[in-house]
């Protein structure tokens, strides 16, 4: 094998080691990854990430030290390694540290000593770096080499073990702080593993004697058993942080971080172990050594990929054994949802088919939205399609298809929808699953006055108006789930924040009479942006909980009627101030009178996109957007009058 020439027993184990140690680096620097990415808001995770940089650059100069050839080169990386090495006890202290603010304990004490231990450390990576104090000289006698202690290598060992016992002191208090079983579980993960990165990189062989007293084979079996544990125990350490300052649930985290390790960690070091284990030759069945191990790479890295996809419908039923129908719905509805391209899209294909099967060139689908019919797809004369679209003759037969139907006239759903002849063309009205509710109209170019098709053409042109008529009727019943997530999402993220935030937290306290917001006229622009914010979180997140519109005499009084639930009363009160500005009479989208109404209703209470009130509201996006201002300054001029006749109530 590529380093296993002369097969002896510490050849052996020094390759298996430099296999765990560089599956260390490979885990070290993707954990590194996903928390930088998934974690950094959270202070454990910032912490964490520290850790595992440490370990990174002690484990990465372990790899490094087995490729050098010269004794310089060796002492150069060993002394490169004490960067980690150095930086662990601090990154300790920290960690632990934010794990106890995370219980709501934190120190200033403690806080300078983490300060301290920082500058410590960087004052002893800088004494091993540059200096014998610390460490000195060396030997390189592969598989195992060391550098020998310096004058202040045992200030700094009783540094290390103090930092790490008042570490993990202040881990098993932020575990007994831990007030439901979730949280204590997981802080039982930390506490158990804490120890990996310190067994990881604590210099062992620094002027120990070991390896001269029991020779290598002994030191390496040592080395592979505490990398075994180091790797596993960083995982663990992982899973536990990965689910501090997330806002998503457990469910989704475990799964992410489980498929993130498969695809990155396991399928490295997969790579990794091929590269070194083909052997050195010059030639492997008839191809040169590089051109085999490129292929060996990639058939690995492709195989590793196809055998996780492969497995993840078995692996999700192991993560969510208890959840198994939900995800089955879930993934069902990932795969089988219609965004607004993809139903253009595919009746982009229905009305070519179509057009194709009846040898005509124009065809066309309509479809109602509030500024009116609009032209959803079209195929052939462009200019003609919008000239009848905009026609009285359509705006007539739209009327005629939409009329109310008695019981007798109902179309049946499971009735295939046909094409009905008009002056210029063959038109079929699609319609909701129902058939209550007309959703839009395909039609294609009229070949004759009636509708003359061959009984394969027939067949044909109704199974792909069925594919029509079914398509627009799920996007129909889609735009009211997606209608519907939109409202409950906010929800859903502040009960997430609830279960992250809050986990050890005391429940916050309602703000008193001294708290109260007692001059609305002190600060209009800040009374202002303070309606704005709320509005902006009416379905909840911290502008509108943490609102100083909370001291309000109205929000005191909404409270009593909400059982003491801080957001419905704030949320009631908003609505009503919206609620004023509904001018009397039906209701219209682009009429002058209701448009900051349809603005607040629309924006913050449905929760619709700008680009989509703007296009049904008819207007730009920058006008959309001075009228929104202009519908807050009314909202705010409505809430300070209502409070100003709360207060005259209450005295």
């Amino acid at each position: 094998m590529g380093e296993l020439s002369g097969l002896t027993w510490p050849v052996i184990l020094a390759f298996s080691n430099l296999i765990l140690s560089s599956a260390i680096v490979i885990t070290a620097f993707s954990l590194l990854g996903y928390m930088l990415t998934r974690n950094l808001r959270s202070r454990v995770g910032q912490t964490f990430s520290i850790l595992l940089a440490c370990v990174l650059i002690v484990f990465a100069g372990d790899v490094v030290i087995t490729r050098v050839e010269s004794y310089a080169a060796a002492v150069i990386w060993l002394r490169v390694q004490w960067i980690g090495i150095a930086m662990v006890p601090a990154a300790y202290l920290h960690f632990s540290d934010a794990l106890l603010q995370t219980t709501r304990h934190a120190s200033r004490r403690r806080r300078a000593v983490v300060i301290l231990s920082y500058l410590f450390s960087s004052a002893t990576v800088l004494l091993a770096l540059f200096t014998d104090m610390m460490v000195f000289g060396g030997v390189f006698a592969p598989p195992v080499s060391q550098l020998s202690a310096g004058s202040l290598f045992l200030v700094f060992v009783a540094y290390f073990v103090a930092t790490a016992a008042y570490g993990a002191y202040n881990v098993v208090r932020a575990r007994r702080r831990c007030l439901t079983p979730a949280s204590r579980r997981r802080m039982t993960y930390l506490a158990l593993s804490f120890a990996a990165p310190g067994l990881g990189v604590f210099p062992y062989l620094v002027d120990s004697g070991l390896a001269h007293h029991v020779g290598p084979i002994p030191v390496l079996l040592l080395a592979m058993t505490a990398n075994v544990a180091v790797g596993a125990m960083l995982v663990v350490m992982a899973y536990s942080v990965a689910y501090y300052g997330v806002l998503t649930p457990d469910r989704v985290v475990k799964h992410d971080m489980v498929h993130y390790l498969l695809r990155g960690p396991v399928v490295g070091t997969l790579v990794l172990g091929v590269m070194l284990v083909i052997p050195r030759v010059e030639l492997i069945l008839g191809l040169p050594r590089d051109t085999a191990l490129i292929f060996a790479v990639v058939s690995v890295i492709v195989l590793g990929q196809l055998a996780i996809s492969a497995g993840k419908p078995w692996l999700d039923r192991l993560i969510f054994r208890q959840d198994r129908e939900e995800i089955t719905w879930i993934q069902a509805l990932d795969r089988r949802l219609l965004t607004s391209s993809d139903l253009s899209q595919f009746l982009d294909n229905v009305l070519t088919g179509l057009c194709e099967l009846l040898r005509v060139d124009t065809g066309f689908v309509l479809v109602r939205t509030d500024a009116g019919l609009q032209i959803e797809t079209l195929a052939g004369d462009a200019e003609a399609v919008r000239r009848y679209a905009q026609s009285p003759a359509a705006q007539a037969a739209w009327q005629k298809l939409d009329q109310p139907r008695s019981d007798g006239e109902t179309e049946s759903t499971g009735e295939a929808p046909q094409f009905c002849a008009d002056t210029d063309f063959w038109y079929c009205p699609l319609r909701s699953q129902d058939g209550a509710k007309l959703l839009g109209v395909l039609a294609v170019a009229a070949r004759s006055a009636r509708v003359i098709m061959a009984e394969d053409e027939r067949g044909e042109a109704n199974m792909l108006l069925a594919q029509a008529a079914a398509a627009i009727a799920d996007r129909y019943v889609q735009e009211g789930v997606f209608a519907t997530l939109q409202r409950i999402l906010p929800d859903l993220e502040r009960i997430q924040e609830w279960r992250s935030a809050l986990l050890f937290a005391p429940p916050p306290a309602l703000p008193d009479d001294a708290g109260r917001v007692k001059e609305i006229d002190a600060g209009e622009g800040s009374w202002q942006q303070w309606v704005k914010d709320a509005l902006s979180h009416y379905w909840g997140g911290p502008k509108l909980t943490e609102s100083p519109l909370a001291g309000l005499r109205l929000v005191r009084r909404s409270l009593r009627n909400h059982d003491g639930n801080l957001t419905r009363a704030l949320r009631a009160i908003l609505q009503e101030a919206i609620e004023r500005q509904r001018p009397v009479g039906e209701r219209k989208m682009t009429a002058s009178e209701w448009l900051l109404y349809n603005i607040l209703e629309m924006r913050f209470i449905q929760g619709h996109r700008v680009r989509d009130i703007a296009r049904r509201l008819a207007m730009s996006e920058s006008d959309l957007y001075r009228k929104q201002r202009a519908a807050v300054a009314e909202v705010a001029k409505t809430l300070a009058e209502m409070e100003a006749a709360a207060t005259t109530e209450e005295n």
